[in-house]
């Protein structure tokens, strides 16, 4: 299998553990340990995955959910197949929509009143792994009774009106295209597939975690049937050990519980399971019967009155990967309602997918236009705080509108000039606008805010203060020149090279211009494990008042990234790549060798004539750096003389983004690292010197939230929920600057296990 080949499924049992982590269990996750890895595929409809498990045999996973096991699927397909065909007088033709592992037409066949099955699946590729890897439940798919029809089962059902005894829906959970399955117009087409006096099971869901949707599927089914019941079993590796089915009857006189033959060479079902089957436990028969609702409550709901509506409503703009997380936290609190709002309704409504008390709406918090403006200033009113995620260019139209509703706001970024000049107006409107809480700017005050008050408290002086903070790659995901990846648009992460930097250094002050920053690159040192350097970020010394430091001589914020990183982007600045300015020359149709020539001004377009003028701009220090540069752009194409560029903006800085978006995104199941170390120089009244470091290191969940989401929304949710609670009530344009702030936020943030370590050197 070439690593090409790994899909997502595969990379969720990377480190020899399988786990099986879903929105439809939220907080909960099936682990099995992995032998081998079998097979991996995309198919036409989902990633396919088989994997040798240590203690349940051959597993197949779809789009990362356990379909069945060796061990455990035989409980399943029993139960699944055997409740509608032993409750039926004489079952003769089945069809069977899904299953396409084959378990459920062997267990049809054990009926000798049956004469036809069809199987009706989709996914060819479920078929045929299924035999190489699961022969002992697909080996009667070659029986003569049975067809295989590889197609769309909704389809199918329409066209065989009145066919079929028993129709058994071996489906996947209710989400993507499998959500349709759980719809009435689904129900609709199986009952009309139905011969007189038929029955139809469904798969339906776990009574743990699904009885609102067991609910309504009962609802739906019973209006379409005279007999409609839920029956489950048992089976460990389906979440909460326990799966149920939809089961229901065309023939009011029909009693589904009761078994009217028995089934010969099962494991699991037998004639009293059939009729426990139908018996469920009290919490479940009270609402699904009597419709009264036992479920425990507990956690934050449970300070609530009962059936109370949430009382805070929180409006968030912004769709971008750090909403999500932020959103999650913010509506664990039963009393928060949320609203997301994008530009566009589809993205809103993607981010909102399935938190609770949640809606989704479009608004655009950066238009000119007076009617969208006059939308924005409406939402924002009818909510108590506006988390605004938007680029920060627009957070000052936010705080505008939010002066007007006297609605509290939370940014995660800088306080720019035009946010602080809404000063006066905002104390005005008694509200809070909280800013700079996401990780840098962030969890990096409320750590340096903690060591320094400390410190002081303690008579010390802080003598040198180094932030360092970077978003990065997880090291076995740093395979490319730069040793960097985007999860968003690269423009912004370029442009940052570019910013001025000013920072404090043995008491003077050192200025470095942007074209320059690449140069102030130094390594720095973390821990063995990693080959760091460091450049300034922006400007450094107001913070000496902001933490209130003036005792020190050095003071520094900067970021972190891979070794060779910096010479690489020195290389793209000397070659004008990071230039915004307009260039004429610039047309689609050029190679990517043509725009090359142009920019770096080479007499022409070959690859040795575009080299000797590299070599001449970038001035390369020795032969090693040379060939890894130069190496870098051939990986980047820019010596290619076939392929075409894709001219972006009429800008080179545009035009390189629209080629590294591709190449430098991060892949399925690949992982970022987030480190950030504070360094205190502490001089004690005694004379002694010590040295404090506060250090985050941080990994993203493959296929989950990376850490820099993480990092992000959830400091900024934290705040979020401080300011509705009242703990953050000073009106005004603030900053996670001084304890009173700091704390609250640090605690909150330590419960979620989201604390830096700290130690002294």
């Amino acid at each position: 299998m070439s690593p090409e080949s790994v899909g997502s499924d595969a990379h969720n049992a990377a480190d020899g553990w399988f786990r099986e982590i879903s929105s439809q269990w939220p907080g909960q996750a099936m682990t099995l340990k992995v032998n081998r890895i079998l097979h991996v595929e995309q198919s036409l409809y989902q990633d396919v995955l088989v994997f040798e498990s240590e203690t349940y045999g051959n597993v197949l996973v779809l789009d990362g959910v356990i379909q069945c096991t060796e061990r455990d699927e035989f409980s399943y397909q029993e139960m699944i197949a055997h409740l509608p065909l032993a409750s039926h007088p004489n079952p003769k033709k089945v069809l069977v929509i899904g299953g396409g592992d084959g378990g459920v037409v062997r267990e049809v066949l054990k009926h000798d009143t049956v004469q036809h099955v069809v199987l009706c699946d989709i996914d060819e590729a479920v078929i045929r792994v299924s035999k190489q890897f699961l022969p002992h439940m697909s080996s009667l798919l070659d029986d003569p009774r049975v067809t295989v029809y590889v197609g769309d089962g909704f389809k199918f059902l329409a066209d065989n009106a009145s066919t079929y005894d028993v129709i058994v829906t071996d489906s996947s959970d209710p989400v993507g295209p499998a959500a349709s399955l759980f719809q009435k117009p689904y129900f609709e087409l199986l009952r009309d597939a139905l011969a007189p006096g038929g029955h139809i099971s469904t798969q339906g869901e776990c009574l743990w975690i699904h009885l609102d949707l067991i609910q309504d599927l009962l609802t739906t089914t019973r209006a379409l049937f005279p007999v409609a019941e839920y029956a489950f079993t048992t089976i460990p590796t389906y979440p909460s050990g326990q799966i149920g089915f939809i089961v229901c009857a065309k023939d009011a006189a029909r009693d589904l519980s009761r078994p009217l033959r028995t089934v010969p060479n099962t494991r699991y079902y037998n004639a009293d399971v059939h009729r426990a089957a139908f018996v469920l436990p009290e919490f479940a028969r009270a609402l699904l019967k009597d419709g009264n609702d036992l479920r425990p409550v507990f956690g934050p709901a449970a300070a609530l009155p009962a059936h109370a509506a949430p009382t805070k409503k929180i409006l968030l703009l912004g769709s971008g990967a750090v909403a999500r997380p932020c959103a999650e936290y913010v509506v664990r609190n039963p009393a928060n309602a949320l609203t997301i709002a994008c530009r566009t309704l589809k993205s809103a409504e993607a981010l909102a997918g399935s938190l609770r008390n949640t809606t989704a709406a479009s608004l655009d918090a950066g238009s000119e236009d007076p009617a969208k403006q006059a939308a924005l200033e409406k939402a924002v009113a009818e909510h108590d705080l506006v988390i605004s995620l938007v680029p920060y260019i627009h957070h000052a139209n936010v705080i505008r509108a939010a002066i007007k509703g006297k609605t509290h706001v939370v940014t995660t970024s800088y306080i720019s000039p035009a946010m602080r000049a809404l000063e006066a107006e905002v104390k005005q409107a008694g509200i809070v606008v909280m800013n700079e809480i996401g990780l840098d700017p962030g969890v990096d005050h409320l750590y340096a805010v903690k060591t320094i008050d400390e410190v002081h408290a303690k008579g010390g002086k802080i003598k040198e203060f180094h932030s360092y903070c970077g978003g990065l790659p997880a090291p076995e995901c740093s395979d490319n020149p730069l040793g960097y990846k985007f999860s968003w648009s690269p423009r912004g992460g370029l442009l940052a090279l570019l910013n001025n930097a000013a920072y404090l250094a043995a008491g003077a002050r050192v200025d470095v211009a942007g074209a320059d920053l690449m140069g102030a690159a130094r390594p720095y040192f973390i821990t063995p494990a990693f080959a760091f350097v460091a450049y300034p970020n922006r400007d450094s010394l107001p913070f000496r008042e902001h933490y209130r430091i003036p005792e020190a001589d050095t003071v520094v914020r900067g970021t972190l990234r891979y070794q060779g990183f910096p010479e690489f982007v020195k290389a793209l600045v000397a070659l004008g790549w990071l230039s915004l300015d307009k260039k004429d020359w610039l047309s689609e149709g050029q190679t990517w060798a043509e725009v090359m020539q142009h920019a770096i001004g080479a007499a022409d377009a070959t690859e040795s004539t575009l080299i000797a003028r590299v070599d001449a701009l970038c001035q390369f220090p020795n032969a090693s750096e040379r060939h890894r540069i130069l190496s870098g752009l051939k990986w980047i194409g820019l010596f290619s003389p076939t392929a075409r560029a894709t001219i972006r903006g009429g800008t080179l800085l545009d035009t390189l983004c629209a080629r590294l978006e591709g190449l430098m995104a991060y892949a399925p199941g690949e992982r970022d690292l987030v480190v950030l170390q504070h360094t205190f120089v502490v001089e004690w009244a005694d004379g002694r010197a010590d040295t404090l470091t506060a250090t985050l290191e941080a990994y993203g969940a493959p296929d989950g939230h990376s850490a820099m989401a993480r990092y992000v929304g959830v400091p900024c949710a934290i705040a979020v929920q401080l300011v509705l609670d009242g703990v953050l009530s000073t009106p005004g344009v603030l900053a996670p600057y001084s304890k009173e702030i700091c704390d609250p936020l640090r605690e909150a943030l330590e419960a979620q296990g989201m604390g830096l370590v700290e130690r002294v050197l």
